[in-house]
């Protein structure tokens, strides 16, 4: 009998202990802090129209200042502070090296465009984007005025079998700002500490790719020809060289003018944009966004200046703010968000 009372007395103290260790481990599992998610980066790439030239004080009408003070529906006042200052994002944070003279980076603001004065649609896009996640974003954009898709930004599978006839290694050799754009990222993916400030070593994963461009290839007649193909070109390309087989992309039309737009070459140029989105491969993983609605004219914009938009900071704020939706959209579809 005593020796049937000890060894329940053990096996009681055994489980005693067990449970104790049990709640130990699920106390220590349950304060633990969580590892910081991977970085999300998007890259941002085209010509002018990306670089960005929305006015942010010139004009009477238009700019981003007379946006924000006539804001009726409160669509730009997460744009600033409570004292009315432009507020910079703390999780958001941007990586622009304009024209190659001026590398601009910190938290996402107004001023990421063609100068500290303009905006691109990087500023709204970032917005979405960073409101969508919990952890950190990086944007790295990659945009220089006046290129072409055909010349330029050409990728190497349009150029050759294999690779381009001669290394592209200066300004006007067929493919030399697709080699420009992808040293870029890579350059800034090696010392993504240098501007996140809080990065923690958790990695990255390049999780979209954003392109606005199309001017100077509608207004080209073999160009325009090509666009589609070398657009689908484009996007195998860039997946293939940033070792993201399905990275997901979103293209904003060269939609200037809007809906009074008549030239054949610039709605055969936007039609070719629309429908890479129809191709087989790029099903739920590529989207296009329709931007003639986002035409502003020029008595109500800053300048006459069609191919900038009329540097209606109206036009950048919603092609952005598209180019955002679109990407979070498809993020959802390729399952690539928590």
């Amino acid at each position: 009998m005593k020796n049937y009372t000890m060894k329940k007395f053990v096996a009681n103290i055994i489980s005693i202990g067990i449970c104790g260790s049990i709640i130990i481990i699920l106390l220590f599992t349950a304060c633990k802090p969580e590892s910081p998610k991977p970085l999300k980066v998007f890259i941002l790439a085209g010509q002018s129209n990306m670089v960005g030239h929305g006015e942010i004080e010139k004009g009477d009408r238009g700019n981003l200042n007379y946006l924000v003070e006539n804001d009726e529906k409160g669509e730009y006042q997460h744009l600033i502070n409570e004292k009315g200052e432009w507020k910079v994002r703390n999780d958001v944070f941007i990586y622009f090296n304009k024209q190659e003279k001026k590398v601009n980076t910190g938290g996402l603001t107004v001023g990421y465009g063609a100068n500290d004065n303009t905006i691109g649609p990087e500023l709204q896009f970032g917005n979405v984007v960073g409101d969508h996640f919990d952890g950190d974003v990086l944007i790295i954009k990659t945009a220089w005025g006046g290129k072409s898709l055909a010349v330029d930004f050409c990728p190497p599978g349009a150029a050759w079998e294999s690779w381009y006839k001669k290394a592209p290694i200066a300004a006007g050799d067929t493919g030399y700002y697709y080699i420009q754009m992808l040293s870029t990222v890579n350059d800034v993916l090696g010392r993504v500490g240098d501007y996140v400030p809080s990065y923690e070593g958790q990695g990255y994963e390049i999780t979209g790719f954003g392109w606005h461009q199309g001017w100077n290839d509608r207004i080209n007649q073999m160009a325009n020809d090509a666009y589609k193909e070398n657009m689908i070109q484009f996007i195998k390309d860039v997946r293939r060289d940033l070792h993201v087989p399905e990275l997901p992309f979103v293209i904003a039309t060269t939609g200037m003018s809007g809906w009074d737009e008549t030239h054949p070459r610039a709605l055969s140029l936007m039609e070719a944009q629309l429908a890479v989105a129809d191709y087989p491969d790029f099903t739920g993983n590529v989207k296009v966004v329709e931007t003639r609605d986002f035409w502003r004219e020029a008595l109500d914009s800053p300048a006459n200046q069609s191919y900038h938009w009329n540097r209606n900071a109206t036009s950048y704020f919603l092609i952005g703010k598209s180019m955002g939706d679109s990407m979070i959209e498809l993020l959802k579809d390729v399952k690539t968000v928590p």
